[in-house]
């Protein structure tokens, strides 16, 4: 009860779950020179056009990355928010909080630099073993940050789903989920991928008994089942491009987790040793170029 009631006086303010564009982005700088040598209404409409037509493309990419080689999907696995806040001698509450700031900032990075879909694993289905005081907090701050944030992602158009069992989620957690999938469904500037309540095993499981029962009805034959049609069925089905081409993990783990198993088969992996909280554009700079260096071969020769 005392740690609950800590909690709840640390954090009285509204979490931001995607940080704004910054103000010094090139994109958004454009100024009329002095004398300009058409009407002014002209070349104010002029330029605002010329404005909108910048801020629909990418912002160019950092020096070291070329646009041909970004990966089109990645995937994070978001860990030590707790560590960061143990090592700094700070409870708990505060690391998960500075996570949700990191993950902003990627979702900023990821739709200024082209990449079409982040995947996070936010929950698994091994974290209700965790005390419940920390993880009704964690569903309380992810409940506060997609309500805050619904307005943002429909105007920045970030579309948002959710893989995992959500069933089992707090109700007020459920019915802000479906507006949020539903109000964000037509976005396609960047996919957002939340896996809440989510196991890798047991997606592969749900996969196999669809099929399954698709077989003892009728509709389709033994001979006819592949690995296509076990994507088809995977909750990831809602993706344009299921397989993520990165994976990215923090904190010095060497493991998946039971995360995306079938979908991560030919993905590129990166650990790094920052905690989620420290990971910014930096770490996520030195992960692009790492991916880029690589020559993926799809178990072929390489050239």
């Amino acid at each position: 009860m005392a740690l609950a009631l800590q909690f709840q006086q640390i954090f009285l303010s509204p979490t931001r779950f995607c940080s704004q564009s910054k103000s010094t982005n090139p994109l958004f700088s454009l100024k009329l020179p002095p004398t300009p040598s058409i009407h002014p209404l002209a070349f104010a409409l002029n330029a605002a056009i010329s404005n909108i037509n910048a801020s629909a493309e990418e912002a160019l990419l950092p020096a070291p990355l070329r646009r041909e080689l970004m990966p089109n999907h990645v995937a994070v696995i978001m860990d030590g928010n707790r560590r960061w806040a143990k090592m700094r001698g700070l409870p708990v509450a505060l690391g998960y909080e500075a996570g949700f700031r990191a993950v902003g900032n990627l979702i900023e990075l990821c739709g200024d630099w082209g990449i079409r879909i982040l995947t996070l694993y936010a929950f698994s289905s091994d974290n209700w073993f965790r005390p419940k005081v920390e993880v009704d907090f964690l569903m309380g701050l992810f409940e506060r940050g997609l309500k805050n944030e619904l307005e943002h992602f429909a105007r920045a158009g970030i579309r948002i789903s959710i893989i995992g069992d959500s069933s089992k989620l707090p109700k007020s957690l459920q019915n802000l989920i479906d507006k949020v999938v539903k109000t964000t469904k037509e976005n396609s500037r960047l996919h957002v991928v939340v896996a809440v309540n989510y196991s890798g095993q047991h997606d592969v499981v749900q996969a196999c008994q669809s099929i399954a029962q698709k077989v003892k009805d009728g509709i389709i034959e033994p001979k006819d089942i592949s690995s296509f049609l076990v994507e088809q069925e995977l909750q990831t089905n809602c993706i344009d491009f299921p397989c993520p081409d990165l994976l990215i993990r923090t904190s010095g783990e060497l493991r998946l987790s039971n995360f995306l198993l079938w979908q991560l088969a030919y993905a590129e992996l990166f650990f790094t040793h920052s905690h989620w909280p420290d990971f910014g554009e930096a770490e996520f700079l030195e992960a692009l170029c790492s991916f880029q260096q690589r020559q993926r071969r799809y178990g072929t020769q390489s050239s």
